[in-house]
């Protein structure tokens, strides 16, 4: 199987479970019972309450239900310790006397040398930082005939067959589906207690991500969807030690439910070279011993999960799960041009007291689609949530820019770490909080010390193209990937001089106006596909979705309240990042704090 074998002594697990995942970052608990929230506190833990009895915990549970059962099928996502599982099970099914018939799937991978053929055209060269994303089925990956032939040993009380792809063995018979948190998926990657689908062993970090983003999860999430209508019990496996799981209908309704009120992903942290303090000093409940906090993943679909809860028990499910049920609800009239993917994401660059963004642009629409798969391309803005007296935002070209000469004076920092004053060729705007930064496809870009950026983005995430990077190391004392070649492929130097000015700062206009409100219009360039307001009011505003989604986040003020159509009520705190779905409808927003709140307002055109 691909994982460790774990300690099962309980004074020895926190020792393992710290070996078994690298990073910081604290685990999810598995209750929310010593987890507080003030109504103006940033809650690091969202959870969606499902009433009592909907969640429950524990291998012995999941035991009992497999015993009346007598035959399963446990599949699930890449990353999960299946020894573990199987170890636990097992244990409590030989108590009760039983004889178990173990399968695993993992002995129906076609040998490694054999999926390493098959995926490679999808992964670059072994130094590139990008491959193409995966048009290969999870199926491709198997020794399908073998697969398919098994049968369940009639002799046996019990028979269980587990492992990633194990539905596609066409037994007719329950399904149990583990469900794996990316941020936790990587973690135990860069502990190497892990390995890819069908890989022979461990890796780089940087290989297995690569090879997890292109092929894996892509693989991983067609299977999930085409397994949905199948999956009985759906468990959280983010716990080395315990288990907690919910039935599949009841997840169901909680998405539906989700699906027409308020949506509010589990965010998560990570540090990096130029990673600041803001993100430390404002929001509680963080390991506060790291360096420093570049990035939170506010709301970046692919990577952050859902939260349900249950007489305190949490589960965590991936977003995927709400976009295949109900996609329409979330989307509204814009569900048939994006489907399942969900397409606007909001995250924080923090670089209050820390350093420069590298120099960068990303690529163009039809450059994406050619050489990495993607459906959309990573058309971004910066808008200011909090900033130093000096911040800047590196914006443009200078009007005197001459691109070979540019790219030389690159070349020549890259080959001798050498610095260059950047500004000799790209713009420097100062930064005021508020500010609205637009960097379509193909702009040069970087948010520069001092700043608090939350980035409004299409949803593509990962594919920045770095020209300089402040002649730097990342926190590993590695040089950090620069991509001038990628660059100069979609970089638009006709973005410069006052051009910048006119069209990549929003002008900001009042569009609409009550006695105790006001609506702003930050519009967003013409490439950009969603669009930006901000709502400022003293007291309460009701708005409706028209049938669109709505992105928000409260970037002054206290806290607010959010009541929906059907009756769903939620407070938020400032800077926690919301999702109203077309389907709530009418949507009513109240003030909770002193002074004007102020929400930004992320849609789609």
């Amino acid at each position: 199987m691909n994982s460790k074998t774990v300690n099962t002594v309980d004074c020895d697990q926190q020792a393992s479970a710290e070996e078994l995942r690298k990073t910081s970052q604290f685990l999810l608990p598995a209750t929310l019972d010593h987890i507080g929230k003030a109504q103006d506190e940033y809650n690091i833990y969202p959870a969606f309450a499902l009433g009592t009895g909907q969640i429950f915990s524990g291998y012995d549970s999941i035991a009992n239900w497999i015993k009346v059962q007598k035959t399963v099928v446990i599949d699930g996502y890449a990353g999960v310790f299946w020894d573990r599982i199987k170890d636990e099970l097992n244990s409590r099914l030989l108590i009760a006397g039983l004889t178990i018939n173990w399968i695993e799937t993992t002995a129906y991978f076609k040998p490694a040398t054999a999926i390493d053929t098959l995926i490679k055209p999808f992964l670059g060269t072994a130094d590139a930082v990008w491959g193409t994303k995966c048009t290969l089925t999870l199926k491709d990956l198997f020794q399908e005939r073998e697969l398919t032939a098994i049968q369940p040993d009639q002799q046996a009380d019990i028979n269980i067959l587990i492992g990633p792809g194990a539905v596609l063995s066409g037994w007719n018979v329950p399904v149990i589906y583990f469900d794996l948190p990316k941020n936790e998926l990587q973690f135990r990657m860069r502990a190497g207690s892990v390995t890819n689908l069908g890989a022979a062993g461990t890796d780089s970090p940087f290989a297995m991500y690569k090879r997890f983003y292109f092929v894996d999860w892509v693989l991983l999430n067609q299977h999930k969807k085409e397994i949905l209508h199948k999956i009985t019990l759906i468990a959280d496996a983010q716990w080395p030690y315990r288990i907690n799981w919910m039935f599949m209908n009841d997840l169901k309704a909680g998405l539906d439910k989700m699906s027409r009120s308020v949506v509010r992903v589990r965010p998560w942290f990570e540090p990096g070279i130029w990673g600041g303090q803001w993100i430390k000093q404002h929001i509680k409940g963080l390991n506060n011993e790291v360096v420093n906090y570049a990035w939170s993943f506010e709301m970046i679909v692919p990577e952050n999960g859902l939260l349900f809860e249950s007489d305190s028990l949490l589960l965590e499910v991936s977003f995927d799960f709400l976009m295949f049920y109900s996609n329409s609800n979330i989307l509204g009239k814009h569900a048939s041009v994006f489907g399942d993917e969900f397409p606007i994401r909001f995250d924080f660059l923090d670089t209050v007291q820390g350093g420069d963004l590298s120099i960068q642009c990303h690529p163009r629409l039809q450059y994406i689609r050619e050489q990495f798969g993607e459906n959309i391309t990573q058309d971004e803005t910066y808008y200011i949530l909090d900033c130093e007296k000096n911040a800047k935002v590196y914006l443009g070209f200078q009007e005197n820019i001459q691109p070979e000469t540019f790219r030389k004076a690159l070349e020549n920092s890259q080959a001798e770490s050498k610095k260059l004053n950047i500004e000799d060729y790209v713009q420097a705007h100062h930064a005021k909080k508020h500010d609205l930064f637009l960097i379509p496809n193909g702009t040069v870009h970087s948010a520069g010390a001092g700043n608090l950026v939350l980035e409004i983005s299409a949803t593509p995430y990962i594919f920045t193209f770095k020209m300089y990077d402040w002649v730097r190391l990342d926190l590993e004392g590695k040089p950090r990937p620069i991509n001038i070649d990628h660059a100069f492929k979609n970089l638009d130097f006709e973005r410069k001089g006052k051009r910048v000015q006119e069209e990549l700062i929003a002008k900001q206009l009042v569009i609409s106006k009550g006695k105790d409100w006001e609506l702003i219009h930050l519009p967003t360039h013409q490439e950009h596909f969603y669009d930006v307001h901000r709502i400022e009011f003293d007291t309460d505003i009701s708005i409706s979705t028209d049938d669109c989604c709505i992105v928000m986040m409260l970037v002054e003020g206290q806290a607010l309240l959010l009541e929906t159509q059907d009756g769903t009520r939620q407070t938020f705190a400032y800077a926690e990042t919301f999702m109203v779905p077309a389907a709530a409808g009418i949507y009513t927003l109240t003030n909770l704090g002193k002074g004007r709140a102020k929400v930004i307002k992320a849609f789609l055109k």
